[in-house]
């Protein structure tokens, strides 16, 4: 029956979450997990149960209940298939080793030049938050610092979800602040401790040496958190702006540096007079068309990173997962991170001023594939590439710096600014090397699997080589006692086989929208030539190891 064949999918699934996580999960964890990875919520009611824990008890084989301080944690049961993995998990250390990545690289590379026939042991592997987490703990602590004891609440109250550190990998919230120690402080008081944004701290001693200068007007400030709310002077002009779509008589309205300025009288005249509406005189009125800003982005497309080279080790986050065979990454780097997060920041800034993003609506005319623009999604704004008209109200977008398409409204698209195209598209392309699915294409459950060998991690890439630029990698764990490589694991539990050469991901065949929108970076130069103020600049960037000479063999697969 599809209940029997229902029931048996959720069993490998559930038993795929449990295994991947050594300590158990509540009830709670576990549904907040299953939406996160299948993107729906457990099959309670198709299966004729009322709640999770009821589920649970009917997989007596998959589930072991434990009581741990009075809350129910569910362990997975390992079966023959898994049990290769189970033993990987548990071996996992509780504390990851603090290592240096320019120590540990520099050590790899003196072992493999004496021993190149085999892989040695990596850095460790070190919790990281997503860049979105980091920019909405900053956004928390942007309009004034925050005690440690009311973060939770506070957390909780603006983005509408409690923080649940744990579930990227952390044991305490005072490993969170000690991860992000280079934009939060924490001080002592009396109160307990505080949280503090270190450009926040920065700022205020600045201004206790300085006098107070006088306000500049400027239309994203270098220093410093951005407000939440509107500056007076943007809300002054948007009074304005109202005020005048509210008068009876015809206005002409003159976009200066973001000031509307009424022309209201006749100038050869010392007293006002009111201008007699167009229609009145006989004239047929048009609809007046939008100017599109001379800085908005029409043409042009976003460069990509350097390519890396070849055999080099590098950090790697893995931000979006189709398969094993389409995936994308970010290069861990303090740099890259910074940059991207400053941007969102900025991009923030300007488009929540509403006369500036009126400004950059997009007319009808612009909403069309490959069109790169700018969308809002709970308050941040993503520089996005058009993929697909949907219908008169919505669009397709893939994000350019993180790897997925979505589906969004049309009304929330903005133009770019120029001054944004200058960083590179952050997402990177991905295919796992030497890899390929035993049935074809991947099963579900080795879809799964991968995700939770990826998740909220920051791993080692082995860089194997470019096909269609899409890149060829091998992933490694280092945060265990011994290093685990995904493609090994995939390999153990009968989901690939392992072919000693690259088989072009048949998913990036069929849609690859990183080689349909974005440029490749050698060709950025040529770009450069229209546009000499507004032009790309190339972005340097360090893969954050050195090369090493590495060889995989027949015996290390």
């Amino acid at each position: 029956s599809q209940q029997a064949q229902l029931m048996e999918v959720l069993k490998k699934e559930v038993r795929a979450m449990l295994i991947a996580a050594k300590a158990g999960l509540t009830p709670e964890q576990l549904e907040e997990q299953y939406m996160a990875m299948v993107c729906k919520p457990l099959p309670l009611h198709d299966l004729g149960f009322q709640s999770t824990l009821e589920l649970m008890t009917q997989m007596p084989e998959v589930v072991r209940i434990c009581s741990k301080n009075g809350t129910l944690i569910l362990k997975a049961i390992a079966d023959d298939s898994t049990k290769g993995i189970a033993k990987l998990v548990a071996s996992q250390k509780v504390k990851p080793r603090k290592v240096s990545k320019k120590t540990a690289t520099k050590a790899v590379a003196t072992k493999n030049s004496k021993n190149p026939q085999s892989f040695q042991t990596l850095s460790a592997g070190t919790p990281v938050l997503p860049a979105a987490v980091k920019a909405e703990l900053q956004d928390l602590l942007s309009s004034s610092p925050l005690l440690l004891t009311d973060l939770d609440k506070a957390f909780l109250r603006r983005f509408g979800r409690a923080f649940q550190y744990r579930q990227y990998g952390f044991l305490s919230m005072f490993e969170v602040l000690r991860s992000m120690a280079d934009s939060i402080v924490v001080e002592q008081t009396k109160a307990g401790s505080l949280l503090v944004l270190r450009k926040y701290l920065a700022n205020t001693i600045e201004q206790q040496k300085t006098p107070q200068d006088e306000a500049e007007e400027e239309e994203v400030p270098q220093a410093g958190m951005p407000p939440l709310e509107p500056i007076n002077e943007t809300e002054s002009c948007y009074q304005a702006a109202h005020l005048m779509d509210s008068e009876p008589v015809q206005t002409q309205a003159v976009d200066l540096d973001d000031h509307l300025k009424q022309v209201m009288h006749d100038e050869t005249s010392e007293c006002p007079l009111p201008l007699i509406p167009l229609q009145h005189q006989g004239f047929e009125q048009f609809p007046s068309t939008p100017e599109i800003p001379p800085d908005a982005v029409q043409d042009r497309r976003l460069c990509s990173l350097p390519p890396l080279k070849r055999r080099c080790l590098v950090g790697v986050i893995v931000e979006f997962v189709v398969s094993p065979s389409q995936f994308y990454i970010h290069i861990c780097s303090t740099e890259a991170s910074n940059k991207l997060r400053d941007l969102m920041f900025e991009m923030r800034h300007v488009y929540s001023h509403k006369v500036a993003s009126d400004k950059y609506i997009m007319p009808e005319s612009a909403v069309r594939p490959g069109q790169l623009c700018c969308v809002m999604v709970s308050t941040w704004w993503y520089r996005v590439i058009i993929h697909r008209v949907v219908n008169d109200q919505e669009v397709e977008v893939f994000y350019a710096d993180y790897g997925h398409l979505q589906i969004v409204q049309r009304s929330l698209l903005r133009f770019l600014k120029w001054h944004y195209l200058k960083l590179p598209a952050q997402a990177i392309p991905c295919s796992l090397a030497w890899v390929k699915p035993v049935e074809g294409t991947w099963s579900s459950a080795a879809i799964l699997l991968f995700k939770h060998l990826c998740r909220f991690k920051e791993l080692v890439g082995i860089v194997d080589e470019y096909v269609d630029g899409v890149l060829y990698l091998f992933l490694c764990d280092t945060s265990t006692k011994e290093d685990v490589y995904f493609h090994s694991v995939l390999r153990d539990m009968g989901y690939a086989d392992v072919c000693g050469e690259n088989i072009p991901s048949q998913e990036f065949e069929e849609l690859n929208p990183s080689a349909l929108y974005v440029q490749p970076n050698e060709k950025q130069g040529n770009a450069e030539v229209e546009e000499p103020d507004l032009c790309l600049q190339q972005e340097s960037q360090d893969a954050g190891s050195e090369t090493a000479t590495l060889k995989l063999d027949g015996a290390e697969l």
